[in-house]
């Protein structure tokens, strides 16, 4: 009993279970603020929950030899605390149950989701280590609302403003979050886009990219920003700030500097929910 609770809990470790919970948090309120009835909003976060659990149980599985040779004990397929087999069985199973819920959604619903799944898949599996590493970023984090607005009645198409600020965030976020591993990635033979161009221009691209996206879902839905829009950018820039300055410091020093990247993800997110919510 003991060591099937273990390989649980080992597996739900390898589905990058922060990012997997919150895409499909954030899925769930935007649905319900785009007007979507709360059964097809469940259905919706089904989709983005099976969706997330392939992207990082297939993530973990592709990076396992790699993750190894770097040590990380963080990772337990690369600890040899779970079978690669177990979690390559579940990404596949977690594949076809995205599949299944896309497509129950809608042929357009669905195929825009298995269009931004497919390219997260593409980035785990051939364009990490490319100079295209920031389009499955920019792809997937914008088809996300397009899906998700989509499955409201009538399938209504996404304003442009939604789209162009999430794949804003799903770049600035690739750009950001590389930076505190990219020695490490760059040892173990990774040369995406943000390594080629080295941790003080990726930390400044990101941030800028980010701060962009607050500012089109401040400025770029219906009626002035507001209170709130005028706070989120106040908060933004100071942010913005850190996480540029992040990239040139010494590597120990780069994970704790960006929390600025978590101020900004949390300001974006809360905006694209309001972002939603003017569509209803």
């Amino acid at each position: 009993m003991g060591g099937l609770r273990s390989s649980a809990v080992n597996l739900v470790r390898c589905t990058h279970p922060g990012p997997a919970l919150g895409v499909s948090v954030v899925g769930f309120l935007l649905a319900l603020a785009a007007g979507l009835s709360l059964s097809r909003s469940l259905l919706v976060t089904a989709a983005i929950a099976a969706g997330q659990l392939s992207i990082g149980w297939s993530n973990d599985w592709r990076d396992r030899h790699r993750d190894a040779s770097s040590g990380r004990t963080d990772k337990p397929l690369a600890s040899g605390a779970i079978r690669a087999e177990v979690v390559g069985v579940a990404a596949v199973i977690a594949a076809v149950a995205c599949v299944v819920l896309s497509l129950a959604l809608g042929r357009v619903p669905g195929v825009l989701h298995l269009t931004a799944v497919a390219t997260a898949w593409a980035y785990n599996f051939w364009l990490k280590a490319t100079l295209a590493s920031v389009l499955p970023y920019a792809v997937a984090f914008g088809l996300l609302p397009a899906f998700i607005v989509a499955a409201a009645p009538g399938q209504p198409a996404a304003p442009y403003w939604l789209v162009l600020s999430a794949a804003l965030l799903g770049s600035g976020a690739h750009f950001a979050n590389v930076v505190p591993d990219l020695d490490d990635d760059v040892a173990t033979g990774v040369r995406g886009l943000p390594h080629r161009i080295g941790a003080g221009p990726s930390a400044a691209t990101g941030a800028v990219l980010l701060l962009a996206a607050t500012t089109v879902l401040a400025f770029g839905r219906p009626g002035p920003p507001g209170v709130i829009g005028w706070l989120a950018l106040a908060l933004a820039i100071p942010a913005a700030a850190v996480v540029a300055a992040a990239g040139l410091g010494p590597a120990e020093l780069r994970r704790p500097a960006f929390a600025g990247v978590v101020v900004l993800a949390i300001l974006d997110t809360g905006l694209l929910v309001l972002g939603g919510a003017s569509l209803g």
